[in-house]
């Protein structure tokens, strides 16, 4: 097998959004490199703990029944570990029973360069500087945000996978952001209102929707040849756009080709408000200070792009 194919949906992620490294990451910041790597030996077979992303990456898996005879998900771990103190991180994944079997191991740096290699559409890591860094070099990638015992256990009986995304930055570009950073609502309105027949640019997670609703293009397959089938995978956005602005919006995602299933046109409302009924299993934004309320409740990702995340102008 050459390499993943064009249909194939690949994300890389960090140990330290897959997993709680919270211990490991004490030792090493308190003891040093040798107890860092002594510590991760000892334990080797001492199954780490979920990560904020855990559930998220364990349900996008578990996608792949819809095409048994070739993957429609592969995650692959992309480590500043060496190969030999990310060994543990591999166990734990063998012992959580995650179909994953691809990592690449760059001790001490972010091997996040390699995404194009594999045709990687996210990269998840719990590092603001790597994810920075990756953003800036125009790869899609977030920041996992929060504390993972913060957030509720996984629900076993709920088998559907829920995925949330803000719109501007998000998924669209940060233009009309930044129109509104310039000439405040109004302007943002008036603007967004003349430009409404004209889609936006596409934001760093346009390609990773794509590859999501070609997901959900083999589940409408499924239900139609079995009207019992139970469709799992379902996409909200939640966005701080509302009418008129909320028709640009719509109109970027149809000319763009995609869809979602549900949206939260909230004018500026709390996000959290919407979420901890929504329950997504993740939720992309572009603002820390949305997540602030979000992250104890659902798993959030910040996505450190446009002009919402500029430095300031000194």
């Amino acid at each position: 097998m050459a390499g993943p194919g064009s249909d194939t949906l690949v994300i890389g992620i960090a140990s330290s959004a897959l997993f709680d490294l919270a211990e490991s990451h004490a030792v090493f910041e308190g003891q040093g490199e040798d107890a860092y790597r002594a510590f991760q030996e000892a334990n080797y077979e001492v199954q780490l703990r979920p990560g904020i992303a855990f559930h998220f990456i364990k349900r996008l898996l578990s996608l792949n029944d819809l095409r048994p005879d070739h993957a429609l998900v592969e995650v692959v771990v992309l480590s500043r570990n060496d190969p030999e103190t990310g060994a543990r991180v591999m166990r734990s994944i063998e012992t959580h029973g995650l179909p994953m079997t691809r990592a690449v191991f760059m001790q001490g740096r972010s091997p996040f360069k390699f995404m194009p290699a594999f045709g990687m559409k996210l990269f998840l890591s719990a590092s603001p500087q790597d994810v920075a860094d990756a953003t800036a070099q125009g790869y899609p990638a977030g920041q996992v945000v929060g504390t993972p015992a913060e957030l509720a256990a996984d629900n076993p009986d709920d088998q559907d996978l829920r995925i949330a995304f803000d719109f501007d930055a998000v998924l669209a570009d940060d233009s009309a952001e930044q129109i509104y950073a310039t000439a405040g609502i109004e302007g943002f309105r008036e603007h967004e209102v003349e430009k409404a027949a004209i889609p936006l640019p596409p934001g760093p997670m346009r390609d990773l929707l794509g590859a999501i609703n070609n997901m959900q293009d083999l589940e409408d397959a499924k239900s139609a040849e079995d009207r019992d089938y139970r469709r799992r995978l379902f996409v909200s956005i939640v966005t701080a756009r509302n009418a008129p602005a909320h028709t640009r919006a719509i109109r970027s995602l149809k000319a763009w080709g995609l869809r979602v299933n549900d949206a939260f046109f909230l004018g500026g409302w709390e996000k959290a408000a919407v979420l901890r009924i929504l329950k997504p299993h993740i939720f992309f934004d572009d603002q820390l200070a949305h997540l602030t309320g979000t992250q104890s409740l659902v798993p959030s990702v910040h996505v450190p792009f446009g002009v919402k995340n500029a430095p300031p102008s000194s």
